[in-house]
């Protein structure tokens, strides 16, 4: 119960972390990287709501699907389970491979997509007529 309050808790504050108004346009890979090491924060940092939830919950979904097939495998002789014993060793591995793919999958993201938040903007804005200062003749 306390490590559920706990994890809830740090949840809201990094979220409200994430919300940084001073710099809309431009964000930071280093703080987007330092985000995404909690599941989902560095997307929440970049503002990618649906993102974040979606990594937040594939990452759950693949933490419950790595327990129920641990404790399956643990209770198999005691219990009346459809599928072999070695099956259920392979799909708990298969969902901790999962849970790191994630997990890598949303650390990349984040850091890309707080390189790339300023584009939008940056191809919306008007080229400027700038001569080259290499060229002397002004041609």
């Amino acid at each position: 119960m306390i490590v559920r309050f706990f994890l809830v808790s740090l949840f809201f504050f990094i979220m409200l972390k994430a919300e940084d108004t001073t710099s809309v346009r431009n964000k930071n890979p280093k703080k987007a990287f330092i985000f995404s090491l909690v599941p989902g924060m560095g997307q929440a940092y970049n503002g990618r709501w649906i993102k974040s939830a979606l990594v937040i919950g594939l990452e759950i979904s693949s933490f419950l699907s790595w327990k129920e097939n641990l404790y399956r495998y643990n209770q198999y002789d005691n219990n009346n389970f459809p599928l072999r014993k070695y099956r259920y060793l392979e799909k708990r591995n298969k969902y901790a491979w999962w849970m790191g793919i994630i997990y890598i999958y949303s650390m990349i993201d984040a850091v890309v997509d707080s390189h790339l938040h300023s584009f939008d903007d940056l191809m919306d804005s008007p080229i400027k007529n700038i001569k080259n200062n290499g060229d002397k003749n002004g041609k």
